[in-house]
Order: structure tokens, then sequence, then C-alpha cells
């Protein structure tokens, strides 16, 4: 016979990055800390600027605090309110669940109270209206008015597998309007590192294009190498 687990477990043994290791990601777009990370980190598609508004504006960039919910729960990220520090990005992971919301306008209200500076989940969100007039930036499915439950069993504090990544409390989360990207706490001074290079050959790139380049490839040097063939 199974012992029922507690219906909330906290981590408080959780790291967090620096101001300035925050500081270097405010107002770096998503692609480029990408580019940084070898073309990946961002999480699944399906998870987008809630009521799939594509506004440039809508960005944010911080620590991950990670509510681990499990379907259709919405206690672990209730719990986040209390523990959210300014600047943190609540990470409400609901295992995906699409039956129900993952929170609405009050909760989001609550967490821009305590000084969060975004949502993000890989479930819908209710109530567009209210989360528009609340102003806290977040990410999510889609939107159903379902409402979950505070039953139990949730963690915060921790880690949880979201949008096909493992998102763990300290990661930097950078999202915007193209989508949400997660740097993991180890590799975040070496993404800082490289994101210097990154924007010196997106402007270099940039500069080319506007002036008129239109040959990203050398075909002649492939077929010449025999990396590629013409055929009649």
């Amino acid at each position: 016979m199974i012992e029922e687990p507690p219906v909330l477990t906290i981590v408080t043994s959780r790291p967090r990055p620096s101001a300035a290791q925050i500081a270097a990601f405010q107002g770096v777009p998503t692609g480029f800390v990408c580019d940084a990370m070898e073309g990946l980190g961002a999480l699944d598609t399906a998870i987008a600027p809630v009521g799939g508004v594509m506004d440039p504006d809508v960005r944010v960039a911080g620590p991950a605090l990670v509510a681990d919910n499990g379907p259709a729960e919405i206690l672990a990220t209730l719990a986040a309110v209390n523990l959210a520090q300014p600047g943190d990005v609540v990470v409400a992971a609901v295992s995906g669940y699409q039956g129900c919301s993952a929170s609405g306008d009050q909760v989001i209200g609550m967490f821009r109270n305590a000084g969060a500076a975004g949502l993000v989940t890989d479930g819908p969100l209710r109530d567009y209206e209210g989360i528009a007039e609340v102003g806290l930036p977040a990410w999510c499915t889609g939107l159903n008015p379902n409402s979950p439950y505070s039953n139990g069993p949730g963690t915060v504090g921790g880690a949880a597998f979201i949008g096909g990544r493992q998102v763990a409390s300290g990661d930097m989360v950078v999202a915007d309007c193209s989508g949400v990207v997660v740097v993991p706490f180890a590799r975040i001074d070496a993404v800082i590192a490289a994101l210097d290079t990154v924007r010196t050959l997106e402007e270099e790139l940039e500069a080319k294009v506007k002036d008129g380049f239109r040959t990203p490839l050398d075909l002649e040097d492939l077929l010449a190498s025999g990396k590629a063939v013409e055929l009649g």
C-alpha cells in the first residue's frame, strides 16, 4: 500500500542568477539566445504569448521559479505566489494538460503584486481580458475557461519537464513574441559570453542583406567538392 504524499513540497535550496547575469539578458531576442546555445533552448512552439498576440514589445527575462502542479492542478502555482521574488518568471507546469486553465487573471494579478516579471505554462490560461488588464507578460498554449483544482500534490522551487525541456528553478527564462527560451543555470555565463559574437554576426549579416546580399551558399564550391550534385 502506497503512503499518501504531502500535498505540497517546497524546495528551498534553489540557485538564483546574480543581478549582473539577469541584466545581461534584458532586451535580448530569443533567437540570439538560441544561437548562443548551438541553435537550441526553445520550448515547444505551442507555448506562445497569451491570446496569440504577436506584440514585439512583449518580452521578459528572469530567473525561473518552477511550480510543478500536474494535470488540472494549481496548488504549486498558488504557493509560488508566496515564494516569488521580484523579477522571477513563474514556470507553471501542468504536464501539458489542456482540459482546463492553468491559471487566470486573479492569480496572475497576485504575481504582479509580488513583483514577478512574467508567467510561462504548458497549459491554457483563462480570463484573457483580465490578464491583458493586469499587464503581466504570460505565455501559454491557448485559452480555456475551465477551472483547475488545488488539491495537490505539487512541488514549488524544484524542476519540471515543460515544453519538451527540463526547466529548473534558477534557470534563466527569456521570452518574447517568438517564443520561450530557457538557459540552464550552469550555462548562463557561457551563453552571456557567446552573445557578443552572436550580436556581431547578426549585425554584419543584417547590413549585407540590406545592401542586397542574396547568396548564402557557395554552390560552385559545393559542386566542386562533391557535397552537391547536379541532375540533368
